[in-house]
């Protein structure tokens, strides 16, 4: 090994080194993410994702036979059978009669009740309860136990979240917001970045420092002004901002300062002899920028349409200001938060639904991603 790789070595050891730790940083999560959308609700709430392969002490409550059942043996009235809804994989570790002593008696001991009974609740979950008196009623009773129960996975929160009230038309709802908001700013930012790049204009130094200063413009400070402004030309117009013209224009707008100075960037490291020739054949502007920027731009362009889609896509707060929230109008992000309700509620079928809303960017991405990294580096490094 020579002088230059000893010293190299070291370096390219740590690069290494983080470059692992950040991919573990952002697995982790999405791994625990993905394990927890397949786990049983019940499990999900007791124990974390890296649990979801050992047993867990759960909570839970089941119901004796109804009393029809029951048979008279030396004048007492005996109740056996095993809990309803009982798992056979599971173990009874303690159980109780009632609510405010669930876990009062040991599996396999006697726990005496009102008027004289017992009950008995085996670790296999099987029962026994013994009475002088008959059993009445329509139901059978509750039982209260802690179970040490194996590891379920279900499909149940995904069947949730796929077959709610209303999933479909917000699935077309935000691909109806997202593909228009997509392909529009997209279109505008080439023709600006190309008129940057290589056509003579008054004051073009301070119309790519306004685009770079746009950038750090926080978009909850531009919400507001921007819908009134939507209301008030609306006004003349009759047409109401909280549509899809509305927010299509909002995340065009949005979008827009990102795109030029991506593809501003990257159109303007483009061959100048290229072009030069193209102006020799006799081409104009316009078919210099369709049959050569275009094509050769097409990195470029992929790079900025994943960034832009998978924003939209994801984007709640656009959606409730411009579009509103509807029952036709709600987009799937919010309509997976409906889903939780005003508290918080069926917390659970959130890592399904994290699932549910990231299939299609995901396809997008996958479809695009070659065209990633060459993009970026070329738009926005000279």
């Amino acid at each position: 090994m020579s002088l230059k790789q000893m010293r190299r070595s070291p370096l390219m050891l740590v690069v290494h080194l983080s470059v692992l730790f950040l991919v573990l940083l952002w697995t982790f999560p999405t791994a625990g993410l993905l394990i927890s959308s397949f786990r049983d609700k019940d499990q999900l709430a007791v124990s974390g994702w890296w649990e979801a392969l050992s047993s867990s002490e759960q909570n839970l409550i089941g119901r004796t036979d109804a009393p029809d059942q029951q048979v008279l043996v030396d004048g007492q009235y005996i109740l056996a059978g095993e809990i309803e809804d009982f798992n056979p994989k599971d173990e009874i570790l303690r159980f109780g009669w009632t609510s405010q002593e669930p876990e009062a008696y040991l599996a396999g001991s006697i726990a005496k009740m009102r008027n004289g009974s017992t009950l008995t609740v085996a670790g296999d979950g099987h029962y026994s309860m013994v009475s002088p008196m008959p059993f009445t009623g329509s139901r059978g009773n509750r039982i209260f136990y802690t179970a040490l129960a194996s590891p379920k996975f279900t499909l149940d929160n995904y069947d949730e979240v796929l077959h709610s009230e209303g999933i479909g038309q917000s699935f077309i709802n935000s691909l109806t917001v997202t593909i228009p908001a997509t392909i529009i700013p997209i279109l505008i930012a080439a023709f600006a970045a190309y008129a940057l790049s290589w056509m003579r204009l008054p004051g073009r130094g301070i119309l790519i420092a306004l685009v770079v200063g746009l950038l750090v413009v926080p978009l909850q400070m531009s919400l507001i002004p921007l819908l009134q402004l939507y209301n008030t030309i609306g006004g003349y117009f009759g047409v109401s901002a909280k549509s899809y013209l509305g927010i299509w224009l909002a995340h065009t707008g949005f979008g827009l300062p990102l795109a030029i100075y991506l593809l501003r960037n990257y159109i303007s490291g483009l061959p100048k002899e290229i072009i030069e020739s193209a102006r020799v054949d006799g081409a104009n502007d316009f078919d210099i920028f369709v049959k050569i920027i275009l094509p050769l731009s097409f990195p470029a362009l992929a790079s900025f349409a994943i960034f832009q889609f998978l924003w939209v896509w994801n984007d709640l707060l656009v959606a409730t200001v411009f579009l509103g929230n509807g029952e036709h109008e709600l987009v799937l992000t919010g309509r997976l938060r409906e889903l939780l309700g005003s508290r918080g509620g069926n917390w659970e079928i959130l890592t399904a639904s994290a699932f549910v809303s990231i299939a299609v960017p995901l396809t997008v991405f996958f479809t695009l991603q070659r065209y990633l990294v060459r993009g970026l580096l070329t738009g926005s490094v000279k």
